[in-house]
This record gives structure tokens, C-alpha cells and sequence, in this order.
């Protein structure tokens, strides 16, 4: 239905005829004259300047189209054609075979075709009937460019090459450039690794020797179908990538198993071409995976869980974690193993609990991703509560349970304490994603139930391994000091410390309910404070009633936010040089021949303000945005947006930070490490604008 519906926007285009050549035109440089026709223009050129006594002639066929508008690759996709040339009319000419260069993915409203933007130039070799004699070539070529229409276009052109010595053109570098991008067998660069087939749906594993960075695959079969974009999943430190595709249109009862294929495999500039026949999956394309597949990643997630406990967000929890561990100096072996085996018990426990509801949200059809539960007011809310409590309890303002509390003590020798300490670190780790770590989240939520709760169940491992290492040979913690009065002290700083991460809260929660409320909520968090104070003072009923009312001041907290909604928050002001995230945007500027770099921020992501405050906005990187040919886009995911969520699945992430540059030389994007490195961040930058100094050729 989509190749129809295409076929629709053709017919609202008017078919213009260019200029017709009446002879060709001996040109000194080998390059035919610009021919217009509506907003593509071409000309043929040749890398020699004669025949010589050369069997096959390096020509080219190059077009240069006007921003917004596209043409297509041999196989376009659910809409458009490829070029179609006649050569009727051409002198001593036996052949003239023309290749394609890697294409770009072009996906709008529901339709994936493949093609060119800008500009493209085709390979061709021309084969003269009797070499050593002059050519004259006559080319009619039918395009068909589209932008929100699409309107066939004719040129014609002509060329002449005469006898003599096959000496190299103006244009010789620009037609072996254009070769190179032509995909290859066995590049060496990356390498088809399998094929599997389910039904209608495909699996495609691939390596790359110098790691992916926005992989592509395009797939042609006899008879044509159509696949959508596929949704890759990057494994072994981004050295190999799972895409998996799905026929669309297909006919009922398709089964792809067996077939004859040919992929075309792009990562920028490099790109392969396989031939394939699609093995049975045996059910891993449609949401189940090979066990060597998940046990790789289960190793990734224990290393990205690990490397958590060094993230910025370690800097909240600290208190909890030191506090935790100087609490068991002097206790006995057996006592202080419990102690840590349940506080790895509370940090399992959390992923656990954070992997069952996203599985339900994918399941409702709900946006997924690593610390999205910082989009949400009640949430926020709720751990402001808890931050307060938890400061209150280490300033010793009370020492016996809230109602309905989380744990029987939250100071004591029980195992209730150590528990709802992982737990809370855990909750409060959230907001960071580390190297490693978002690679493992995108396997999972890109596969099932059992893939998501295996992932997290290893993450969480990964990050409570420092306290299975104390469980596991106690005397480590031997060599802490025995508790004494310098604890005091020491509970009291903490307090302070996690004080502070109820400040930060605050600010996240400005942000989605606005200034007023969330004072507000500062305000009873406050009071809870002094209620609790008065209540450790009084006897007898007065006792009773300070708890009493601290209860009611967190439930008032609660239902401020309820009853402000989240459309009171403030309106900020962004840094002059950013400008708002618009993905179709992106496109439309590197078409104009101009750099744009993408973060993909929120004010709950620790790790993101340490990208932003360490190189993002000081040094060689701020000054590089101030640049008018770069475009800095700021997606702010600090409140839930479809939009920049899709953005985020399309690329395979499911948490943040996320940063990726687009470019004249790199239009497919070049994605960044989590934490970000002034060198790294100017390299990329580099690599995408490198194609500006060649976009400008006459």
C-alpha cells in the first residue's frame, strides 16, 4: 500500500524536460556542461581526457540537488526508482554500467526509502565498442526527486571523448572517490557475520574491526519487499551490532528462511555488500536472543554495574555506602557479613522492582528508558521524603519507626537498615548511566521479559560486588576503626550530605511543577524536620504527636504536586548557543552543509551536568559552539517527550546521556561515550564537518 500511496505524490508533481543537447560537447576538462531540471541539476565527467587504448572508460553521473530534496538508490525502498538511463544516440559505445554509492535512510511518515540528498555522484564504466577510437556520449536520464512532492525529472547530456591519451581530468580524484563509496564484498572493514530468519522478520549480526558508530542495513530480495528501519543493539563494546528488521507489506504467511538475499551494510563512510540466504532462527529475531548473545551482555551489565559505584551519582549515596561500612568496625564476622549481604540483597532488590515496571510500561505501549522515573513529580516527591527522613534519622531527631516504614529501624543491628540502605542508593544511582551500562539496557528493553529481568538482575550484582566482596572474606572490614563517639560527628556531617541531595531534588522538581510548588514542598520538608525535633523532646502524648504530624506534612507533599500539575513549570532560558532538539532539523542543516551536535540532557542526570560543567560549556568545546556553521541542539528529557524518546530508540539507547554529531561527513551521526572528553567531542566534530572542504567542488 505505501509503494501506491507514493505513487499518489507523483502524480501532484509536473514532469519537466531539461535542455536538450543537440551534439555532445567536447569539454577541455572532461566534464560536460551543468544541466538544470527543477531542483536537481547534472553533468557527465570523465577521469581521462581521451580513450588512450582503454577497454572500459571511468565516467560519472553526477547531480547536485537543492536542500530538502532527494533522489533514490537502485533499490529505493516503499516508494520512488532509481535512475534510468539511455544512451540511445551515443557513438562507439558497447556498454555503460552504473554503480551506486552507500545510500542514506530516509524515513517519513511511515515510509523507509533509501537514496541521496545534496549531492551524489554514480560510477559508471563505459565500455567503447573499439577502444583507442573517440566516444560520444548521449545520455537521457530519467530521476525522480522528491521532497514534500515528488516530480520526475529528464536531462539530457552529452559528452565527447576523443582519441588520444587517456591523461587524468580535473575530475579524476572525484570519480575514484565516488567508486570508493560504491559497498564492496570483504572490505575488511566490516564483515556480515549471520543471517537468520523468523517468518517475515530478519536478524542480521555484523562486526566492525574500528567499532560501529551509526550502523545501517539494507536489505534486496527477488521478488522486491520492503523492511523497516532496523533496531540495532550494540555489543562487545560496540564492535558488533544486532539488527533486527521486518518485512512490511508482506504477504501473509511470509517466511523469509531460506531466501537469497543481498545486504548493504553502512557505518558512515565504510560500507559492504553481502550476499546472504537467510538461516532459521529457530525464534530468536522475534524477541528471544542466542544464549552466547546474552551471556556476553550479562558480562557487559556486570561491568556496567561495577563501574556505577565510580559514577558522579556516587556522590548523593555516599553518605549511605560510607556510613554503612564504617557501622560494621568491631562487629564480628558473622554479624558484619549479614550486614553487607543485605545490603546487596536491597540493591538486587531495586533493580529487580525497576525492571518488573518497565516491563509493564513497554508492555502498555509506554516510552522505556534508564532513569525515567525521574520524570515523574510523585516520584521525585517520594525520595525527597525519604532523603529527609533518612537525614533526620543520622541527625537523631528519631529512632523508632515512621508508620508503614520501609524498615523496622533505620539505625539499629537488624537487617532491615542495610537493606533500605541499598535500596535508597540504588534509587538515587539511577539518574547516571556509565560506559557499559547503557549498552546493556538497550539489549534488554529492545528484547523481552526474560532479557530485561536478566540484565538488571546482573547490573544489579555489578554494583552491589564491593559489599559481596566485604560478605565474602569479612576481614576486610577488620581494618575499619571500632564505632565510638567521632561517629556523632561523622552522622551529623552525612546528614548534611543527604540535606543537600534533597536540594537537588527540589531543583529537578522546579522543573516539573514550577517554582511555587516546589518550595512549597521544600517548605514541609522543613517542617517534617522541626516536627520530628519537637516530638524527640516532648514526653507522653507530645512525643507521639511530633511523628503524627510529620506524616501529615509528607502526605501534604504528595498531594502538592497532584493538585498543581506539572503545566506550572517554569520556562527556561537555554544558553544562547543552544537551541531547541528538532529532529527533521537536523537534515534540512546538514544538507546546508553545517555541522549539528545533539545532547540529549535532563536536569535529574548527574552524569549529563558533569558533561555539561566539565567540557560541554568551558574550553576548546564551548568556543567551538559558538561557531555559526555548527548548530548545538539541546533535547531536554527532563520531563517525558515522545519525541526525544523515539529519537532515543531509534539509536538504540534507552538512558542518558546521549550525544551524537551530524555532519556533511558523517549524515548517519556519530555517537559519543557516555562521559564526554574535550578531545573526543572536538574529533567528532572534526570527522563530521571533514566533508565541507570537498561539498563546495565546481
Amino acid at each position: 500500500m505505501k509503494r501506491y500511496a507514493s505513487l499518489a505524490f507523483v502524480l501532484l508533481g509536473a514532469v519537466t524536460l531539461g535542455p536538450t543537447a543537440a551534439s555532445p560537447v567536447a569539454a577541455q576538462d572532461a566534464r560536460s556542461p551543468w544541466t538544470k531540471a527543477g531542483p536537481v541539476e547534472a553533468r557527465l565527467v570523465s577521469s581521462v581526457r581521451g580513450t588512450g587504448d582503454l577497454a572500459a572508460l571511468p565516467l560519472g553521473l553526477e547531480l547536485r540537488l537543492e536542500p530538502g530534496w532527494k533522489t533514490y538508490w537502485r533499490s529505493p525502498g516503499d516508494a520512488g526508482f532509481a535512475p534510468r538511463l539511455d544512451w540511445t544516440g551515443s557513438a562507439n559505445l558497447k556498454d555503460a554500467a552504473l554503480s551506486y554509492p552507500a545510500p542514506h535512510r530516509f524515513s517519513v511518515l511511515g515510509f523507509e526509502t533509501a537514496g541521496y540528498d545534496v549531492e551524489v555522484l554514480f560510477p559508471i564504466r563505459a565500455t567503447p565498442a573499439e577502444p583507442g577510437k573517440p566516444v560520444d556520449l548521449a545520455l537521457n536520464a530519467e530521476l525522480l526527486v522528491c521532497s514534500e512532492i515528488c516530480v520526475p525529472q529528464t536531462v539530457k547530456l552529452a559528452l565527447a571523448l576523443p582519441a588520444g591519451p587517456a591523461d587524468p581530468s580535473d575530475s579524476a580524484n572525484d570519480v575514484a572517490r565516488a567508486q570508493a563509496l560504491v559497498p564492496r564484498p570483504d572490505n575488511g572493514l566490516l564483515t556480515v557475520d549471520s543471517v537468520r530468519a523468523d517468518g517475515a522478520a530478519l536478524e542480521v549480526e555484523a562486526t566492525a574491526a574500528d567499532g560501529f558508530v551509526s550502523p545501517d542495513v539494507f536489505v534486496e530480495t527477488d521478488p522486491p519487499l520492503s523492511f523497516s528501519a532496523p533496531k540495532t543493539v550494540f555489543l562487545d563494546n560496540d564492535r558488533r551490532v544486532r539488527m533486527t528488521l521486518q518485512a512490511t507489506d508482506a504477504p501473509q504467511g511470509l517466511d523469509l528462511a531460506g531466501r537469497a538475499l543481498t545486504l548493504t551494510l553502512v557505518d558512515g563512510a565504510r560500507a559492504v555488500e553481502a550476499p546472504a540466504t537467510a538461516a532459521p532462527g529457530g525464534g530468536a529475531v522475534s524477541g528471544g536472543v542466542a544464549s552466547g548473545g546474552l551471556a556476553a551482555m550479562l558480562g557487559v551489565a556486570l561491568l556496567g554495574g561495577l563501574i556505577l559505584n565510580l559514577m558522579p551519582c556516587v556522590l548523593p549515596v555516599l553518605s549511605l555506602k560510607l556510613l554503612s561500612v564504617v557501622k560494621q568496625g568491631g562487629r564480628a564476622p558473622r554479624a558484619m557479613r549479614a550486614g553487607f549481604l543485605a545490603s546487596a540483597a536491597g540493591i538486587l532488590t531495586s533493580f529487580l522492582v525497576l525492571a518488573s515496571a518497565l516491563v509493564a510500561v513497554k508492555a502498555a505501549g509506554g516510552a522505556v528508558g534508564w532513569g525515567i522515573q525521574f520524570q515523574q513529580p510523585l516520584f521525585l516527591v517520594f525520595m525527597v521524603v525519604l532523603v529527609t527522613l533518612f537525614s533526620a534519622n543520622l541527625w537523631g531527631l528519631f529512632e523508632v519507626p515512621l508508620p508503614r516504614a520501609l524498615a523496622d529501624r533505620l539505625d539499629g543491628d537488624g537487617l532491615a537498615g542495610p537493606f533500605a540502605t541499598g535500596a535508597f542508593a540504588t534509587l538515587l544511582a539511577t539518574p547516571c548511566s556509565a560506559p557499559f551500562l547503557g549498552t546493556a539496557v538497550g539489549f534488554a528493553l529492545a528484547k523481552g521479559p526474560v532479557e530485561v529481568f536478566a540484565i538488571f538482575a546482573a547490573l544489579g550484582i555489578g554494583l552491589a560486588s564491593p559489599y559481596l566482596l566485604v560478605a565474602a572474606w569479612p576481614r576486610v572490614a577488620g581494618w575499619l576503626p571500632r564505632p565510638g563517639r567521632w561517629m556523632a560527628t561523622l552522622r551529623v556531617v552525612m546528614g548534611g550530605a543527604l540535606a543537600l541531595t534533597a536540594l537537588w531534588l527540589l531543583s529537578v522538581l522546579t522543573v516539573q511543577i514550577g517554582v511555587a510548588a516546589a518550595v512549597g514542598v521544600g517548605l514541609l520538608m522543613a517542617g517534617l524536620v522541626v516536627a520530628l525535633g519537637i516530638g524527640r523532646r516532648l514526653s507522653g502524648a507530645g512525643h507521639r504527636a511530633g511523628p503524627a504530624l510529620a506524616g501529615l506534612l509528607a502526605a501534604a507533599a504528595f498531594i502538592l504536586p497532584a493538585a498543581v500539575g506539572p503545566s506550572a513549570a517554569p520556562v527556561r532560558e537555554s544558553a544562547a548557543r543552544w537551541v531547541p532538539f528538532a529532529e527533521s532539523a537536523i537534515r534540512e542543516q546538514v544538507a546546508a552543509g553545517r555541522t549539528v551536535f545533539v545532547d540529549v540532557t535532563a536536569d535529574w542526570c548527574i552524569t549529563c551536568q558533569a558533561n555539561k560543567k566539565l567540557v560541554l560549556n568551558r574550553g576548546a568545546v564551548a568556543a567551538r559552539f559558538d561557531d555559526p556553521a555548527l548548530i548545538a541542539m539541546r533535547a531536554d528529557w527532563t520531563r517525558p517527550d515522545e519525541a526525544i524518546a523515539r529519537f532515543l530508540a531509534d539509536h538504540g539507547r534507552y538512558g542518558i546521556p546521549f550525544n551524537i554529531v551530524y555532519g556533511p561527513g558523517a549524515p548517519q551521526g556519530i555517537a559519543l561515550p557516555e562521559l564526554l572528553g574535550e578531545t573526543v567531542v572536538i574529533e567528532a566534530l572534526d570527522r563530521a564537518a571533514g566533508a565541507q572542504k570537498t561539498a563546495a567542488r565546481p
